[in-house]
């Protein structure tokens, strides 16, 4: 009996090679895209996972910052504060206390008592708190804490009683007695490659100088 079996020709051989590889080629595709879409996607969510938690905690400073402390007086929480640094120049920045310190600004692992901030964006080096103890001599140089270099700019925004709108300012601005205008908002924005949000951060005073909670 003749055997009817042949194997493949080098025609359909070649037929099949060019077959997988297209199917291969399809495949590889298929996973880079669901791989750059994924990895885009993931990129967001750390980006917004970032500037949620950058922003719960300055958010947090200046909670603390506001709460009435023995002799302390609430409506005098927050200043524009003016200071030099020793090689930075002059610095405007808003100022608070912290009475009982942050962990972002320590002495031998334990956050400082009586913390004096100035918040402060340094050109790519973003958010800075300059910072120093109330317990050091006044001759004493400020310390730098970076938070984050995703913060672009701090922006500080002023209620308008009169007109009823906001008025949104990129530096400090003057009050008519000479001093600083403290403003009644700042606006943190955040920036990293094509990604940018903002946050916006009401300080917590009522009118009267009383805290908000």
């Amino acid at each position: 009996m003749k055997n009817s079996r042949r194997g493949m020709t080098l025609i359909e051989l070649l037929v099949a090679m060019v077959l997988m590889a297209a199917l291969l080629v399809a495949l590889l595709s298929f996973v880079f895209s669901m791989t750059e879409i994924w990895g885009q996607g993931g990129e967001r969510r750390l980006f917004a996972q970032h500037v949620d938690a950058v922003t719960r905690h300055v958010e947090s400073m200046l909670r603390r910052a506001a709460l009435p402390s023995a002799g302390g007086v609430a409506a005098e929480a927050f200043s524009v504060r003016e200071i030099s640094p020793p090689g930075q120049g002059r610095i405007l920045g808003l100022g608070f206390t912290l009475n009982d310190g942050d962990r972002l600004l320590t002495w031998s692992g334990q956050p400082v008592p009586l913390a004096e901030c100035v918040l402060n964006v340094v050109p790519n080096r973003g958010l800075i708190i300059h910072w120093r103890s109330a317990l050091e001599a006044e001759k004493d140089d400020w310390r730098d804490e970076p938070v984050t270099a995703l913060i672009t700019a701090i922006e500080y925004r002023h209620l308008d009683t009169r007109m009823g709108n906001w008025r949104t300012e990129t530096t400090p601005q003057r009050a008519g007695n000479g001093g600083w205008l403290v403003p009644e908002q700042i606006v943190l924005r955040f920036a990293h490659g094509k990604q940018t949000a903002e946050r916006v951060l009401t300080l917590p005073l009522a009118p009267d100088g009383a805290p908000l909670f």
